[in-house]
């Protein structure tokens, strides 16, 4: 259970579901249907969701075709927006007092990129006291492999495979697939 002291509510986080991070991403369109499942199960059953943006001075500049959310998935405007620029959602956003003030302490993350910005936010969640679960069919990324990095679909399983099994003191992490996702009940 969380270490954060009065935080009993979870919340959905959104990560980078932009067009400029998801085009060409492996599975996109899987993926997003997947997000949309979680968004619409939270938003019946009143979960708080949170999303993410990121921007940079390259590919994602703020206000840019690219920076923008994709189609499929349309933000609340009651829902929560923090602009990020660092991987971990956490960094020098306001991410951390959104969570407070909803009395978050346990969070299940989709989105992209798996081995950027989801794995960093997930470290980020357990390190800061919070349960963190990785939905380990809503969550994508480019393929690398130019690069060295392995190809898409065995970093997402590779992410999922480490990630079920990942703990810390006082803390909870795991994987659960779309499907069985309970925002109601810890993981």
């Amino acid at each position: 259970m969380t270490t954060l002291d009065n935080r009993p509510n979870t919340a959905l986080l959104v990560l980078d579901v932009q067009n400029g991070v998801v085009e060409g991403t492996y599975q996109r369109d899987a993926v997003l249907a997947n997000v949309g499942r979680l968004l619409d199960r939270a938003r019946r059953g009143g979960t708080p969701v949170v999303w993410m943006q990121h921007s940079d001075d390259e590919r994602l500049v703020r206000g840019s075709d690219s920076w923008q959310f994709v189609p499929e998935l349309a933000r609340d405007e009651t829902e929560h927006l923090v602009e990020k620029r660092y991987a971990d959602a956490f960094e020098q956003t306001t991410l951390e007092d959104v969570l407070a003030g909803l009395r978050v302490g346990r969070v299940f993350v989709a989105g992209a990129q798996t081995d950027e910005c989801i794995r960093s936010t997930l470290h980020g969640a357990v390190v800061r006291g919070y349960d963190a679960t990785l939905v380990s069919d809503a969550h994508t990324t480019e393929d690398l492999s130019e690069w060295g990095a392995p190809a898409p679909e065995l970093v997402i399983a590779h992410t999922n495979l480490y990630w079920s099994n990942h703990a810390a003191p006082g803390r909870t992490a795991g994987t659960v697939e779309t499907a069985d996702v309970d925002f109601g009940a810890p993981a």
